[in-house]
């Protein structure tokens, strides 16, 4: 790929799937891209995301859908090449997370806000009766994008490469200060823009998830209503099957609670029975950066400097990165345009 020199320095900080995303869009248009990051990539939050592309716990409803439908159409293309890239195409099961019979999976109701990503997925209809679990009426089927996250990760660090960029592993105590040597800051840092920004609004979704031998389980189901604190899901992946989970509002621990993981493989086992005494891998607990809406915005910091924030993507940072991504470099295009780099 050939290199544009004339692009402006930018300073992308988080090297999870966002911050990485944002920064192979920069790096592709032409523009020095050096990602900051203190964690690698394999350490972050992304790393231990269950990788289905499907929005989760993310608003606003319409600008997540539409990110959405964009990083379903690039996790497609990359699915033609899993092994390179970690992404495949994988049939399943979404249905709700009553046991009652009643009717209520988003995207059931005509007036529901995801309804416009149901009729942008190829090929999703609805679930059958013979085809959803006891004590569900409703659900949908569907191929979509299922991403092994740590091989994902690499991919992304490699793409970026490729176009240029490069990462660097130090913490990052101020924005201004990351932006001294940059025209543009782009701020991607999840839950540390909590304290980076600050912006007391972003806080954690706990989720827990156990990682067992796959027993031949080829198809993925997931069951989550957004309000709830428990989810089921089984998602296979080449190293194992996801189970999980849990979305717990504003729990700070990373230790996985072995009550939690017998719960969630009862669960799990309840829908697929031939999990159960499959062998535990691993425990892993990861904390989702929430926010009542992303901040996907340009505000000037008190240098001067230009940052296009980009946080606060709750359960669905794989499902929107590249949505993400692509406005993240519409905005650097319109600074570059209205206002040039800055000074050095």
């Amino acid at each position: 790929m050939a290199i544009n020199t004339g692009g402006m320095d930018i300073a992308v900080i988080g090297g999870g799937v966002i911050g990485l995303t944002s920064a192979i869009a920069l790096a592709e248009d032409g523009h020095r891209v050096r990602v900051v990051s203190r964690d690698a990539a394999g350490a972050t939050t992304s790393a231990v995301a269950g990788g289905l592309c499907w929005p989760y716990r993310i608003r606003p409803y319409e600008r997540a859908v539409r990110w959405s439908v964009r990083s379903f159409h690039v996790l497609t293309a990359l699915a033609r090449r899993p092994e390179e890239t970690g992404a495949r195409m994988v049939t399943g099961t979404m249905t709700d997370a009553t046991d009652d019979g009643r009717d209520t999976h988003p995207g059931d109701r005509p007036d529901d806000d995801l309804a416009a990503w149901y009729d942008a997925v190829p090929g999703l209809r609805r679930a059958s009766a013979e085809e959803l679990p006891e004590g569900h009426a409703a659900g949908w089927r569907a191929r979509t994008p299922l991403v092994d996250m740590p091989a994902h990760l690499r991919y992304l660090e490699r793409r970026l490469s490729a176009a240029g960029g490069s990462v660097e592993r130090h913490e990052i105590t101020s924005l201004t200060g990351a932006g001294r040597r940059a025209d543009v800051v782009v701020n991607c840092s999840g839950l540390g823009a909590r304290e980076l920004v600050p912006d007391p609004d972003v806080h954690p979704v706990q989720g827990q998830l156990v990682i067992v031998e796959n027993p031949g389980i080829e198809e993925w189901y997931v069951s989550a209503d957004t309000g709830s604190a428990d989810t089921t899901y089984v998602l296979p992946q080449p190293y194992g099957v996801v189970l999980g989970g849990t979305a717990r509002e504003n729990a700070w621990s990373r230790e996985p609670d072995p009550a939690v993981a017998e719960a969630i493989v009862a669960r799990c086992v309840r829908r697929f029975p031939e999990l159960a005494g499959a062998r535990i891998r691993e425990h892993k607990v990861g904390l989702r950066p929430a926010r009542p809406a992303v901040r996907l915005a340009v505000e000037r910091l008190p240098d001067g400097t230009p940052c296009v924030h980009n946080y606060g993507h709750g359960g669905a940072g794989v499902t929107v990165s590249w949505g993400c991504a692509d406005e993240v470099l519409r905005s650097v295009r319109a600074l570059r345009e209205g206002d040039g780099p800055r000074g050095r």
